[in-house]
């Protein structure tokens, strides 16, 4: 009886496992979920679970059922894409729209290929990208936040009406030729806040940063795509809006509206979908930041982050043959 298996060196040990890295993705996605709470209520909270639920669940029946094998949905692979799909929503998104993109991303974007490590696509992008183009009211209707405090920190009213995202007001005054229209948008400190509307998990930077550097600190993520990412679309940003001031907003506008750090720090750290070399994550950021730019400027959707991480996910093969690792010890 063969009760040991040789292999040649080098032979590596290490505490790291799936299970720990994706429960350590989840603990980093808390302070968005809290932020989500304040300024959406009880609106975040149900799309939450139901999109976490129902990820859970198509998965389980898909591994029971018609893969016929062990569930593996306590890994917290599931978890991870359905806080992402409601991330990338609205919070006022009727329930059985966030049930549909939950199958789709776990049917269509995850289970297809395999299950978790052979999905080609982010699958929490694949169910919001599947949604934006089947219910696009529905999925670009955005409430306002609540007004929990104001500045001198005194209580203020709470807005429930809905209103356009940023990035939205920003086409719509390029499209229109009237920048008297920017007149509305929040600054920066509402922005790192996130006291404006937009989905539930693009509306604070801090919150965001704050779950990026917990998962630098814990190694389940290096700086090389949130950072390419990030400073390509702010130089990129800059040349244009050196360029015409008029046409173009600031570049730091770029960098905190919309789902960028989300999708920068969460979504294209994957690390299923993301090229395996350091020097192909470098490229895969620069590509990431260069497409999110050209279509948040010249498409027809004012965000572009998510078409961008798939477009770049779609290239992913092709990154890793052109920037191999080095071999051990060459």
């Amino acid at each position: 009886m063969k009760l040991l298996n040789v292999s040649g060196s080098p032979h590596v040990h290490g505490n790291e496992s799936i299970k720990r890295i994706m429960w350590d993705v989840n603990i980093a996605l808390l302070p968005i979920f809290i932020v989500s709470l304040i300024f959406f209520g009880l609106d975040a909270l149900f799309v939450s679970l139901v999109s976490v639920f129902c990820c859970l669940l198509f998965q389980w029946l898909i591994e029971k059922f018609l893969l016929k094998q062990p569930t593996t949905i306590t890994d917290g692979s599931a978890v991870i894409t359905g806080l992402l799909l409601a991330f990338n929503v609205p919070s006022n998104l009727p329930l059985w729209i966030v049930a549909i993109g939950a199958f789709v991303a776990i049917a269509i974007g995850k289970m297809t290929f395999g299950g978790l490590g052979k999905n080609p696509f982010n699958p929490a992008l694949v169910g919001r990208v599947f949604l934006l183009i089947s219910f696009p009211v529905q999925m670009t209707t955005w409430p306002k936040a609540n007004a929990i405090f104001d500045m001198a920190g005194v209580a203020a009213a709470t807005d429930a009406t809905t209103g356009a995202t940023p990035l939205a007001l920003i086409k719509e005054a390029v499209k229109a030729g009237d920048m008297t229209v920017l007149q509305g948008l929040p600054d920066y400190w509402t922005l790192l806040v996130g006291q404006h509307g937009g989905s539930l998990g693009e509306v604070s930077a801090i919150a965001i940063l704050i779950g990026g550097i917990y998962l630098l600190c814990r190694r389940v993520i290096s700086w090389h795509i949130p950072v390419s990412f990030i400073l390509t679309t702010f130089v990129f940003a800059a040349i244009l809006h050196l360029a015409n001031p008029a046409a173009y907003i600031a570049p730091l506008y770029h960098v905190l509206c919309g789902g960028l750090l989300l999708g920068a720090v969460f979504m294209a750290t994957d690390m299923v979908t993301s090229p395996m070399s350091k020097s192909g994550q470098l490229v895969f950021g620069i590509g990431c930041g260069l497409l999110t730019v050209i279509i948040r400027t010249w498409g027809a959707y004012p965000e572009g982050v998510s078409f961008a991480i798939l477009l770049m996910n779609a290239v992913t093969p092709l990154i890793n043959k052109g920037f191999k690792p080095k071999r051990f010890a060459k």
